[in-house]
């Protein structure tokens, strides 16, 4: 009895770790798109578009567009981490590595549109 109860307790623990594991992406695994929507869709809209009641109040440029898509990496790197405007800074919130990932999505979006 002690030994079924054991197995069925190691079964249940072992799809719990799973669960756990496959869960959550990891640093190295989230990706610029899935960092956007965590961190940026709320204002900037899941298109980057500005289109959201927030983003529409703030009046968010477009992140297609040509005034933001001209800027160099650089200075969209510091834009994230230094924050502009009304747009709060994410230097304490996020790693340079994620920013770059960010910057990177933000390139993306330009050639989806």
């Amino acid at each position: 009895m002690i030994k079924i109860y054991t197995h069925k307790l190691m079964l249940v623990t072992g799809i719990i770790g799973l669960i756990l594991f496959l869960g959550a992406p990891t640093k190295a695994q989230e990706t610029g798109e899935s960092l956007f929507k965590a961190k940026c869709a709320m204002c900037h809209g899941p298109d980057g578009a500005g289109k959201t009641p927030m983003g529409q109040a703030l009046k968010i440029p477009d992140l297609h567009g040509a005034d933001i898509q001209k800027l160099s990496d650089a200075e969209l790197t510091q834009t994230v981490a230094k924050g502009k405007n009304k747009m709060p800074a994410y230097e304490t919130k996020l790693s340079k590595e994620q920013i770059t990932k960010l910057v990177g999505f933000i390139r993306e979006l330009a050639k989806k549109h």
